[in-house]
């Protein structure tokens, strides 16, 4: 069985990978909570792929072993795209409550609320073969929290062309059409010929 490194401490993410990821595969997946001596991830790019990227190589470098890292965030656009790739780290690092508060209040009597989540998946091999994909899903911040189905800001994010958040879907639900369930698709698609090659 292939151990494959979700580069994530984020154990709500690393369930999303588990419950998309085919059993097929033989894939056996690990987070960095199951790692010893894991190095410092400087997350220092000014996009979400950049980042991807160097948590990805970061921890195949340091371990040899087959990895893949996303980068996924939040963009408003009335808010010029924020909080894009500081989206965790928005009101302090990975406090989920302060985020949202601060967006929400960011637009209080803001009439625009269109936003689109974000997602780019990097895999790398320990030969230095790459596979990146992205996916996004556009939709509406609503203006209180929504569902206790949640991470992050799926309470406030409303897709469209749905009446429900991400928050107040089931996970499948979630998967199916959100940012991340779509990069993992493509992912997917393109997992055996790059797997193979």
């Amino acid at each position: 069985m292939t151990k494959l490194v979700i580069a994530t401490g984020n154990q709500n993410k690393a369930k999303e990978y588990r419950e998309m990821l085919p059993t097929e595969l033989g894939v056996d997946v690990a987070t960095l909570k199951d790692l010893e001596n894991v190095p410092d991830i400087i997350e220092n790019g000014t996009t979400f792929a950049q980042n991807a990227r160097i948590k990805a190589t970061t921890i195949m470098e340091h371990f040899n072993l087959l990895v893949l890292a996303d980068d996924s965030g939040l963009m408003v656009e009335a808010l010029n795209g924020e909080p894009g790739v500081h989206s965790a780290r928005y009101a302090g690092d990975h406090d989920d409550k302060a985020n949202r508060e601060k967006l929400l209040n960011k637009l209080n009597d803001v009439s625009n609320r269109s936003a689109t989540f974000h997602t780019t998946i990097y895999a790398i091999k320990p030969d230095g073969n790459v596979l990146e994909v992205a996916g996004e899903v556009k939709g509406q911040i609503v203006e209180a929290p929504r569902g206790s189905e949640a991470f992050g800001y799926d309470c406030l994010f409303q897709p469209d062309g749905e009446s429900r958040t991400f928050g107040e879907m089931t996970g499948e639900e979630k998967d199916a059409i959100s940012h991340r369930g779509r990069a993992m698709r493509k992912f997917l698609e393109s997992f055996d010929q790059w797997w193979q090659n």
